[in-house]
């Protein structure tokens, strides 16, 4: 590690400018993504199971190239061009919504984004490890959540205007307003990849001879412990299918657009105040222990969803949901750094959003089918994905707190 990035106190500017574009960008993909579900099902009457095949394959083809792109950032050693490369391509990707009439098109657009997603994450990640002292990592990830988190609210805010000034408190979501959320969408989404730029800057990585060769003698560089956590990892994906069903299960429980974009909103506030003080805790105790609470507050929180009965209840069970994700996305992050070689790290994170992500596609088509069926079965009904989600978690969290080690094994705490 760089001495210069141990002065204390302080973070390193690539933390700052990070966070800034991961802020712009959410402001730009909240704009959007919190509705596409409803103008996927409202505007051009796609059944749920397509909605689940969408995100499933989105989030597939981020989760394989977030292999490959990692691994190439630690042989290249290099991982600013990657980020910028990324974040460009998901920008270029989002004014092709405004045309859109069909799921198969909309399916394009959120592969084009997610391939972006997969170019830039992993890269992105590393780079923040490399700036960061293992001490302040937790803080640092923490504190990118929050940004990326804030962009969220602001986005949303956005949109909950926009919504209101175009359609008012329909039910269901109009077509017209979402072109408008479109090209509002397109300014921060831009500025974020100007800000990423001109700002960030590469540090030296260690050269190691674990990064010459091929992506498998890399992958069985990251150690036992890593393996550990990623399978641990996607025994609890396989009940995390995507948000939409959220969205949707808030809607058949009778929220309209209106509602669901403040109970979104709610979400993101709990997100971001979370984020940070999570961060310093996960410096504090052993990164595992923060992560297996995370789960377990999402057990709950997917059980609430199987038995909710009320607008009411769907509000107060997503901000309770903003904690989870408050809770885990700093410290698992800083927990890969933990545990695989400095050298490696961006095969790890990349390896482990592969890992994680394969199962996005399974995960997300089983909920569609489980809720709604496939063909002349009628599926189990609205509250079988979440009771599925809340069982997985629930063994995740028992297998993590066995199998993983509890000290991270590749940093010192003070």
């Amino acid at each position: 590690m760089n001495h210069s990035l141990k002065a204390k106190g302080k973070l390193h500017r690539n933390v700052w400018v990070a966070s800034g574009t991961s802020f712009l960008t959410d402001v730009s993909s909240e704009m959007l993504l919190n509705v596409l579900p409803l103008f996927l099902a409202n505007v051009l009457g796609v059944r749920f199971w397509a909605v689940g095949i969408i995100e499933g394959i989105a989030e597939t083809t981020a989760s394989v190239l977030k292999l490959y792109s990692g691994w190439l950032s630690d042989r290249i050693r290099t991982r600013k061009p990657l980020a910028v490369l990324g974040y460009a391509i998901a920008a270029l990707a989002k004014p092709f919504y405004y045309i859109a009439s069909s799921w198969p098109h909309v399916l394009a657009i959120r592969w084009a984004d997610r391939v972006g997603k997969g170019v830039r994450t992993a890269p992105r990640d590393a780079l923040l490890a490399d700036s960061t002292p293992a001490e302040r990592r937790g803080l640092a990830f923490g504190l990118h959540r929050a940004a990326d988190t804030g962009g969220a609210v602001i986005g949303l805010l956005l949109t909950l205007w926009i919504v209101q000034q175009s359609q008012g408190a329909g039910v269901l979501l109009q077509e017209a307003t979402f072109r408008k959320l479109v090209l509002w969408s397109l300014i921060p989404a831009f500025l974020g990849v100007v800000l990423l730029a001109v700002g960030a800057r590469d540090l030296p990585i260690p050269t190691s001879t674990s990064t010459k060769g091929t992506p498998g003698m890399g992958l069985r560089g990251l150690g036992r412990g890593f393996t550990a956590f990623a399978a641990c990892s996607v025994l609890f994906e396989i009940g995390n299918s995507a948000d939409a069903f959220l969205v949707l299960r808030a809607q058949e429980r009778g929220v309209s657009v209106v509602g669901l974009l403040w109970m979104l909103l709610a979400f993101n506030v709990v997100y971001t105040l979370v984020s940070t003080p999570a961060g310093f805790l996960a410096d504090r105790v052993p990164r595992k222990w923060v992560v297996c609470g995370g789960w377990c507050i999402y057990a709950l929180v997917y059980l609430g969803f199987a038995l909710v009965n009320s607008s009411t209840q769907v509000t107060l069970l997503y901000m309770i949901y903003g904690v989870y994700h408050g809770l885990v996305a700093g410290a698992a992050k800083a927990l890969v750094a933990d545990l695989v070689p400095e050298e490696l790290r961006g095969t790890a994170y990349g390896a482990y959003a592969a890992v994680v992500g394969l199962v996005s596609l399974p995960a997300s088509v089983l909920a569609g089918v489980l809720w709604q069926g496939l063909g002349a079965w009628s599926g189990f009904g609205a509250a079988a994905p979440f009771w599925l989600g809340a069982v997985t978690a629930l063994a995740a969290t028992v297998l993590l707190f066995l199998t993983v080690p509890a000290e991270p094994v590749n940093s010192a705490r003070v």
